[in-house]
């Protein structure tokens, strides 16, 4: 069942590319079989990886999935482009039922952690997530590095703090984080659109502040 559907997705996505740009697509698809393979991933997440690659191998770039980037960190999508790379991190917002009862909570720690993490590794990180979902982007992530305040740098510590501690997330991971955009996957056509952090922002800061989240 995962290598049917994986194959006709890709059958999909390569529509929308150059014949040239076929072989790319394929190297992932082959990429996400063999860790299939291996028991390393599930069919939800490597449909929205496919998508997300596809998007990119459109606009120019080479793409790896799962990729070791430090001793501890493999992640989601990573693609290069003459001197420059991007890595993004897919969000589903599933959250396991030792947080049931603090889903919002460990959720935005999640994203926080992603971002503090990642960045440090590329020259452009980005968050995806399904269209059907709503991420909570703390306001500090909007502006830049020089441009934070203290005190709202340690008030994300705080929360990160209560779910990270091995290895914990630095005071300075957070200062010096970057977040260049948003990727909203439409699933169902296979389509990606990306969004600026204060785009996104707009767009949902509404309904979560209705839900009395604020970070």
């Amino acid at each position: 069942m995962f290598r049917n559907d994986v194959c006709t997705l890709t059958d999909k996505l390569i529509l929308n590319l150059k014949e040239s740009d076929f072989q790319k697509l394929d190297h992932v698809r082959e990429q996400l079989l063999e860790l299939y393979k291996k028991n390393l991933v599930k069919i939800n997440h490597s449909v929205l990886e496919l998508i997300c690659a596809s998007n990119l191998i459109a606009r120019g770039y080479t793409v790896d999935v799962e990729k070791q980037i430090s001793d501890i960190l493999v992640c989601d999508i990573f693609a290069a482009k003459g001197d420059g790379n991007t890595i993004i991190e897919i969000e589903t917002g599933f959250t396991p039922p030792d947080h049931a009862m603090d889903t919002i909570d460990y959720f935005t720690a999640r994203i926080i952690s992603k971002i503090a993490r990642y960045s440090q590794y590329c020259s452009k990180f980005s968050l995806a997530t399904p269209a059907i979902g709503l991420m909570p982007i703390p306001k500090i992530f909007l502006i830049p590095p020089h441009a934070r305040n203290e005190s709202d740098v340690k008030k994300i510590k705080v929360l990160c703090d209560r779910y990270y501690k091995n290895p914990e997330i630095s005071y300075f991971d957070i200062l010096n984080a970057h977040l260049h955009s948003i990727y909203l996957i439409n699933i169902d056509k296979g389509i990606t659109r990306e969004l600026d952090p204060q785009g996104y922002v707009d767009l949902t800061i509404d309904l979560l502040q209705r839900s009395d989240v604020d970070y």
